[in-house]
């Protein structure tokens, strides 16, 4: 198992979270890949998107649900400044994780979170897990406290 994988077992022990990593044979790099891997629909599927603040430039972590967008004015409005997508080597640089398996959890930095209010409706929610093809399954309030996310109203 990769030292990212490994990374988001030991953050999710170390904030209560008890969960399962699988591999998966297949690619789980889009939602509705993740949602077929994991026999789920794409709404169960937690999108960890980085956006880089444009005055601080400080990495924000949003959780939406599969399907839905994040919506940069709402996320604009709640981070106190406009938002881009960061550049995926400095995300791989500064959170440890490279895009399309950016995890909820174990990032390298404490890095701000916000929570898509929607993934709240679900049961079980299904994760990266810090690598490809790695996800875990998760109650979605425990994973959202482990993250140290606050739910929002932030997707369309």
């Amino acid at each position: 198992m990769s030292k990212s994988v490994e990374r988001v077992r030991r953050a999710a022990h170390a904030a209560g979270l008890q969960i399962e990593i699988r591999q998966m044979s297949d690619s789980t790099h889009t939602a509705e890949d993740a949602a077929i891997q994991c026999g789920v629909t794409v709404a169960q599927i937690v999108k960890s998107l980085i956006f880089q603040g444009s005055e601080t430039k400080d990495l924000y972590l949003f959780l939406v649900s599969g399907p839905r967008k994040l919506d940069l004015e709402k996320a604009a409005r709640l981070t106190g400044e406009s938002l881009h997508r960061a550049d995926p080597k400095f995300i791989r640089k500064k959170t440890g994780f490279a895009i399309g398996g950016v995890a909820p959890l174990g990032h390298l930095i404490d890095i701000k979170a916000y929570a898509d209010q929607c993934l709240m409706q679900f049961d079980v929610v299904w994760a990266a897990a810090g690598g490809t093809n790695f996800v875990f399954p998760s109650d979605p309030a425990a994973l959202i406290r482990a993250a140290k996310a606050q739910v929002a109203d932030i997707a369309g």
